[in-house]
């Protein structure tokens, strides 16, 4: 079969969640199909990144594209520009008529169309001879929806909204525009299905690289390091990780002295950092070329997200390293986990400085449930089976004739 896989950037690094995903599902279905990689390039990808794409891809198409840097003056002129527009921020500075003509030139050779995120699809035209899928990292829409519900200054709410309202209005039309919809969760997928009124809709499960993300040495029982990692230009993340490091943590080292969190991920924001400065327990690296060692030496995995979707690849991250996981339930959300048995759940700054503590003064409990944690990833969390429930689901050219299995549909 041969596949055009469209999306917005190149994949190395691989060092945020969208991207760990798109690699392991391509390299699976790479091995007995031929993929051609179709992407904007914005020049910030690694040296190496086209000539590693034959990891994944046995074409790669590379179209050109620079839109202004973040805070810069092009940006916010863009964002004034936006505000007379009738699509979202996110996905209006994607529009390249260079990748929807390289689309329209391709498209004829390919049995399947798979548009990666909502965010290139208004570069996908409508009435392509292949049948397009469209594969949703997240529910875009819901997460504007909770960023509105943080708490902010009235006037980043407002814009929020229009944001998220935006946001609705395309990402429904977009999905219903599609032969079929691909989530990461059933709860993702039952959204799509409905608050947009999509039928042809499935999800795939979250995978792990087991044999990577294998610990090489016991952890140490003395460590009271918490980690969190995450790209933090993701807004979620920031955001999680400010709320988690101002209103958490400073009441867990009152109770357990010697704590310390460490916040791995690359771009972290000047305000990150400011925090880092303020308190010498906490340390932000910015971009590192391994997670593992951070997580080898860690006593517990935070993910104290308030806003986001989808499902998140660094929980199965650092169960598969044996590290136990304190969440809250937007964090874990679509991950078919169970609280007090893979993970603990902890959603308010009592219930989190509780949970921590008590992992923290209780290492048998801790143990237990890192060893509950892992035994669920090795059992049922390989990227070879997401693969596999991935390309089960496409309607292909080559069997337009024939009912597509719905397996995953929701």
């Amino acid at each position: 079969m041969r596949i055009l896989w469209i999306k917005t950037e190149l994949l190395h690094p691989i060092d945020k969640g969208g991207r760990i995903r798109t690699y392991q599902i391509l390299r699976s279905l790479a091995r007995q199909h031929h993929v051609t990689y179709l992407c904007l390039d914005d020049g910030l990808a690694a040296p190496d990144a086209i000539e590693r794409a034959r990891e994944y891809a046995q074409e790669l198409v590379v179209v050109p594209f620079r839109p202004p840097a973040r805070m810069s003056f092009g940006f916010f002129a863009d964002l004034l520009r936006n505000l007379i527009s009738g699509l979202p921020y996110a996905i209006a500075r994607y529009r390249s008529p260079e990748l929807l003509e390289r689309v329209q030139q391709l498209a004829g050779a390919a049995d399947l169309i798979v548009c990666d995120f909502l965010f290139p699809s208004l570069n996908v035209p409508d009435g392509l001879l292949p049948p397009a899928v469209l594969f949703e990292h997240n529910v875009e829409a819901t997460i504007w929806q909770r960023y509105v519900s943080v708490p902010q200054h009235p006037v980043r709410r407002a814009y929020m909204r229009l944001q998220w309202q935006r946001m609705l209005r395309h990402e429904a039309s977009e999905c219903r525009r599609f032969s079929h919809v691909i989530a990461v969760s059933p709860i993702d997928a039952e959204v799509i299905r409905r608050e947009y009124a999509v039928a042809s809709v499935g999800h795939v499960p979250t995978g792990v690289d087991l044999e990577y993300f294998s610990a090489s040495r016991p952890r140490p029982q003395e460590s009271r390091e918490l980690v969190f990692i995450g790209s933090m230009d993701w807004m979620p993340n920031d955001d999680g990780i400010h709320w988690f490091a101002t209103d958490v943590f400073g009441r867990i080292q009152e109770r357990i002295p010697g704590a310390r969190l460490l916040v791995v991920g690359r771009s972290p924001s000047p305000g990150m950092r400011a925090l880092a400065v303020h308190n010498s327990a906490i340390a932000v690296t910015g971009t590192v070329a391994d997670v593992r060692p951070y997580l080898e030496r860690a006593a517990i995995c935070v993910v104290p997200l308030r806003v986001g979707g989808g499902t998140r690849l660094k929980i199965y991250e650092a169960m598969a390293m044996g590290v136990p996981v304190v969440s809250t339930a937007i964090g874990a959300e679509g991950l078919p986990l169970r609280n007090d048995e893979h993970l603990l759940i902890a959603d308010t700054a009592d219930e989190q400085v509780s949970a921590i503590c008590a992992l923290l003064t209780d290492r048998t409990r801790a143990s237990r449930l890192a060893a509950a944690a892992r035994r669920h990833v090795q059992e049922h969390c390989s990227w070879d089976a997401v693969a596999e429930c991935f390309l089960s689901q496409c309607p292909c050219r080559a069997a337009a004739n024939e009912p597509s299995y719905q397996g995953q549909v929701a």
